[in-house]
């Protein structure tokens, strides 16, 4: 249940951004900006219920590599940054390969995914999983090597098991930046599919983008940008909602009390 303070701020972030369109739709018409230029967001609005039709549809298609890649990229990176904690020799093999395919621009490489894997949603998965894909490793890896000692040596003592030490104490420690680390992923992935669609596809939000682009049809660009931010926002939120519910004792998630406490001193 939420407290007064989240309450507050939610509202004052829903004021902000109801105030910052409409002075965007006041400077469009006191300014009279062409619409080519900078459409006022009451047209974007308007263009986008009008053409629902193909934008619904293509919004389904950009949301599959999408979630896919993202879920790929958790389970790899989780389990690849285990084996980099927990064996010494696969960190000397592995995490100097991780640093070098981590400066790579993956999308620069990305049409030579249509080569290796075809034309289709496996090359977007495989960007989408790519671009997701390091955030979570690296911050795995932090995680799970900043558990304190204190409490390993503590649970040791009780002569737990090595899993039930894993279970018990090291990955509830590691959780939060775990999920910091999908929250950022979760952010590319958006990205990342529209990457991939401007590379190569013939459906898809990319690919309405860059018709609309080209077709100097501005409104229906922003209105299209809108989509993609919602459905990068839907799958941030979603990873927010399960951290809530694996991690509800942390401070993060306690911070709504912390600020009410606050103000009460």
């Amino acid at each position: 249940m939420k407290t007064m303070g989240g309450w507050m701020r939610q509202a004052q972030t829903a004021a902000s951004l109801i105030g910052a369109i409409l002075a965007w739709e006041l400077a469009v018409r006191i300014f009279k900006t062409p619409e080519y230029i900078l459409p006022a967001p009451s047209k974007v609005l308007y263009d986008l219920f009008r053409n629902y039709a193909a934008v619904l549809p293509a919004s389904y298609y950009t949301m599959q590599p999408m979630v896919l890649g993202f879920l790929v990229a958790v389970v790899m990176g989780v389990l690849l940054a285990l084996l980099v904690v927990y064996s010494p020799l696969f960190e000397r093999i592995f995490y100097p390969l991780l640093v070098v395919l981590q400066i790579i621009p993956k999308i620069a490489v990305a049409p030579l995914f249509i080569i290796w894997v075809g034309f289709g949603l496996p090359s977007k998965v495989l960007l989408v999983f790519l671009l997701s894909f390091f955030p979570i490793v690296v911050n795995s890896i932090v995680a799970f090597k900043s558990i304190e000692s204190d409490v390993y040596d503590l649970a040791k003592s009780y002569r737990a098991s090595r899993l039930k030490i894993f279970w018990r104490v090291e990955l509830p420690s590691a959780l939060p930046s775990l999920f910091a680390g999908f929250k950022v992923a979760a952010a590319l992935s958006a990205t990342a599919a529209v990457v991939a669609e401007f590379v190569a596809s013939d459906n898809g939000l990319g690919y309405l983008l860059l018709n609309y682009n080209g077709n100097l049809n501005t409104s229906m660009t922003f209105a299209v940008i809108l989509v993609l931010s919602l459905l990068g926002l839907i799958l941030y939120g979603v990873v927010e909602l399960v951290e809530r519910w694996a991690i509800p004792w942390h401070v993060s998630q306690r911070r709504d009390d912390f600020t009410v406490g606050k103000s009460g001193v």
